[in-house]
C-alpha cells in the first residue's frame, strides 16, 4: 500500500501569521514536522500557497508544491497536492495522510496508528482521539469531542460536551472518563479524498464549524483510533514561547 503524507502549510493566519516558518528550537516549525513525518512515511510533501514556505522547505532538502490560495480547508489543499505529486512522480497513492503543520513534535506512533487503520479494506477515512482527563479540555469549545460506536466509527463530533451526563453535577463529570477529544490527524483513501472535496456544505458542519461533519452528513464513515499521547500544537505566539522553553523531545517512532 502506497502512502502519501501531505503537510498543508498556509502563511496567512489570523492568530499567528507565518506560523510554519516560526523557529522552534532554532529550526522552522515546518521542518520539524516534515523530518519527523518522513521517518515513518516514505513520501512526504508540504502543500503551501506561499513562495516563502516553498523556498524554506526546499532549502532544508524537503519537497513542496504550490497550491491555490482559494482552499477553504487543509483537506482541499491535500487533494490538489495529491494530484500534483501523482503527476510529477507518475505514481498513484492508495492513502493520503493529512499531517498538521503546527505540531512540531508529532509522534511517529500516531502516524502508524492511522496508517494501520487501512489494513481493514472497509476503512475510507481514519483519525485519532485521546481520552479527556481534565476539566479545561472537557469544557473548551475549541477542543472538539467525538462519540464513537462499538466498532470505533465516529457517530458525531461537537464543540459541546457530548455525551451529556444527566443527573451528575458537572464538577464530577471528569471522574467518569467518558469523553474523547479529537486529534486533527486525518488519513483518506485517495478515491475518497477526491469525493470529499466535491461535497456541498452540511447544516451540522455550518453550525459547529467542523468539516468532518460534512463527511458524516453525506454518509461517509470515519474510523477512529485512540492514542495515549498528548499533542503539543502551536496556535499562538504564546504557545511557541512555551514550547521553546521546553526540553526538546526525542522522536518517538
Amino acid at each position: 500500500m502506497l502512502f502519501l503524507g501531505i503537510i498543508p502549510a498556509r502563511y496567512a493566519s489570523t492568530r499567528f501569521p507565518g506560523k510554519p516558518l516560526a523557529l522552534v528550537h532554532g529550526r522552522p516549525m515546518v521542518q520539524h514536522v516534515y523530518e519527523r513525518a518522513s521517518r515513518v512515511i516514505p513520501e512526504v510533501w508540504v502543500a503551501t500557497d506561499d513562495e516563502r514556505i516553498l523556498r524554506t522547505v526546499e532549502s532544508f532538502g524537503g519537497k513542496a508544491v504550490l497550491t491555490g490560495a482559494h482552499h477553504r480547508s487543509g483537506t482541499e489543499r491535500c487533494e490538489e497536492a495529491m494530484r500534483i505529486v501523482s503527476l510529477r512522480l507518475n505514481r498513484n497513492f492508495d492513502v493520503v495522510i493529512n499531517i498538521q503543520g503546527d505540531e512540531p513534535f508529532i509522534h511517529g506512533r500516531q502516524l502508524r496508528q492511522v496508517m494501520e487503520c487501512f489494513n481493514d479494506e472497509k476503512t475510507d477515512i481514519a483519525t485519532l482521539v485521546k481520552r479527556i482527563d481534565n476539566k479545561d479540555d472537557l469544557f473548551n469549545p475549541n477542543i472538539p469531542k467525538v462519540i464513537v460506536n462499538r466498532q470505533w466509527q465516529a457517530m458525531y463530533f461537537s464543540r459541546s460536551v457530548i455525551p451529556y451526563l444527566r443527573d451528575v453535577p458537572q464538577d464530577e463529570w471528569i471522574k467518569h472518563k467518558l469523553w474523547l477529544k479529537h486529534i486533527g490527524l486525518y488519513a483518506y483513501r485517495s478515491r475518497v479524498l477526491k469525493s470529499l472535496t466535491a461535497l456541498p456544505p452540511a447544516p451540522p458542519e455550518q453550525a459547529e464549524s467542523l468539516e468532518q461533519l460534512r463527511w458524516l452528513w453525506h454518509g461517509y464513515s470515519i474510523r477512529v483510533t485512540e492514542t495515549d499521547i498528548e499533542n503539543m500544537a502551536v496556535d499562538t505566539p504564546e504557545d511557541l514561547d512555551r514550547i521553546n522553553r521546553m526540553e526538546f523531545p526525542e522522536f518517538e517512532g
